[in-house]
C-alpha cells in the first residue's frame, strides 16, 4: 500500500510534471527517482525548521552531461516558496567566496573568513542550490573542503548536481587522496541520486532564441571573412581600436569594446593567465563576446584549452553571446584524446553555435 503524499510533496511533483509538458518533454525513467526525492524535499521544507530533529538531508545530484541534471535542481527551486533560498552557479559562487575570503582588511570578527564570507553569501537562505559542482584544482580543494563542512554542518540544505559521482571528484591521482575526506563527507551526509540514462536532452529539439530562447544561442562559429560576420555588423577591429576591458581586479588587452560587445584574440583570453573570475566579470559586463584566432584546440596548449572550456562554460551558463571566429575548435580531434576534463559539456555548448556554410 502506497504512503499518501503530504500536500506540498503532492504539488511539487505536479510542477515537475506541468515544467516538463511546458517544454514539451515528459520526465524520463530515470529522473523519476530524483522528482521524487525532490518533491518529498519540498514537503520536510515546508515544515518549521524547529519540528526537525535534525535538518534534512542534503542532495547530490549527479549524472553525464545532457540528462536534465540542471532542470531537475531549477525546476524544484522554481517551485519552492519565494523568501529564504539562494540558488548560484558552482563558479560564480567560489568566486565570490574567494574574494570574501580575500579581500584585503576584510574583518571577521573572531569567525574563519570562510564561515564570514558565507555569512554575507547566504545570509538566512534555508536553502542552497549548487549546480555543476566539481573539485579540479587541488589548490581550491581545501576550500572547498571546508565550504562543505560549513554547509553540512549548518541547517542550511544544500542540493547540488554533478558531472561525477562523489568518488569522481578531483580525478587527479597526484592529489585526489587529498579529497577523500570531503568525499566520504559528502557520501555520509547527502542522498546521491544518479539520473544517468539513455536519453540525451541535449538531442531533443528545444526553442530557438528568437522564440524566447537563450541568447548563448545565437552565437556562431566561423571562418574569418565568413559573411554571417557582415550580416552581425561585426568588422574586425582597427589596430585604432585596441583598449581594455574590465575583468576580475584588472583589465585584459581587447582588441576593441563596442558598447555591449568585447572582442578579444583567443591567446589574450586562453593562453594567458586568466581565470574562471575574469570570464564571470566579463558576463557581468558585456552581452557579446567575440573570439578571433581560434585553433583547433588540439594545437593549443593544456592550459589553453582548459580556459577555453571555462569561457564557454560561463558564457553559456550567463546567457552571453559567444561568436568564436577561425578554425573549428573540435576540428582535427584525435580520436579518443581529451581536450579537457569536461569536454563533453564543451562539445555539447559549442553544438548550439550556428556554424554558417
Amino acid at each position: 500500500m502506497s504512503r499518501p503524499l503530504p500536500q506540498h510533496e503532492q504539488a511539487m511533483r505536479r510542477h515537475f510534471h506541468q515544467a516538463a509538458a511546458r517544454r514539451g518533454f515528459s520526465i524520463a525513467p530515470a529522473q523519476e527517482a530524483a522528482v521524487e526525492r525532490l518533491a518529498r524535499l519540498a514537503a520536510e521544507l515546508a515544515r518549521p525548521a524547529w519540528t526537525f530533529p535534525r535538518p534534512p538531508r542534503d542532495l547530490y545530484v549527479w549524472g553525464p552531461v545532457g540528462r536534465g541534471k540542471s532542470w531537475l535542481v531549477d525546476t524544484f527551486y522554481e517551485g519552492l516558496p519565494g523568501g529564504r533560498k539562494r540558488r548560484l552557479h558552482f563558479h560564480d559562487f567560489f568566486r565570490r567566496l574567494h574574494d570574501g575570503v580575500t579581500r584585503p582588511g576584510a574583518r571577521h570578527d573572531g569567525q574563519s573568513a570562510v564561515d564570514s564570507a558565507l555569512d554575507e553569501l547566504i545570509g538566512d537562505s534555508r536553502v542552497l542550490v549548487f549546480d555543476e559542482f566539481h573539485a579540479h584544482d587541488v589548490g581550491d580543494a581545501m576550500l572547498i573542503a571546508r565550504l562543505f563542512r560549513t554547509l553540512l554542518d549548518r541547517r542550511i540544505t544544500l542540493v547540488t548536481t554533478s558531472n561525477y559521482p562523489p568518488a569522481g571528484l578531483m580525478p587527479d591521482p597526484l592529489y585526489h587522496h587529498l579529497f577523500e575526506p570531503t568525499i566520504k563527507l559528502i557520501e555520509e551526509r547527502m542522498d546521491v541520486l544518479d539520473v544517468s540514462g539513455p536519453v540525451d536532452f541535449r538531442r531533443l529539439e528545444a526553442p530557438r532564441p528568437e522564440a524566447g530562447g537563450r541568447r548563448f544561442a545565437t552565437g556562431l562559429c566561423v571562418a574569418p571573412g565568413d559573411t554571417a560576420l557582415e550580416a552581425l555588423g561585426l568588422i574586425v577591429p582597427a589596430p585604432a581600436e585596441a583598449t581594455t576591458a574590465p575583468a576580475h581586479l584588472r583589465e585584459l588587452p581587447a582588441r576593441a569594446v563596442r558598447g555591449e560587445l568585447a572582442w578579444f584574440g583567443f591567446d589574450a583570453l586562453c593562453e594567458t593567465a586568466t581565470a574562471v573570475p575574469d570570464y564571470l566579470a566579463l558576463a557581468e559586463r558585456f552581452d557579446t563576446l567575440v573570439l578571433d584566432c581560434v585553433p583547433p584546440l588540439a594545437e593549443a596548449s593544456a592550459d589553453g584549452r582548459q580556459r577555453f572550456a571555462n569561457l564557454v562554460d560561463v558564457a553559456c551558463d550567463r546567457d552571453v553571446r559567444l561568436v568564436l571566429i577561425g578554425a573549428d575548435p573540435l576540428a582535427t580531434l584525435p580520436e579518443g584524446q581529451a581536450l579537457t576534463r569536461d569536454l563533453d559539456r564543451t562539445t555539447s555548448r559549442l553544438a548550439m553555435l550556428a556554424r554558417p556554410s
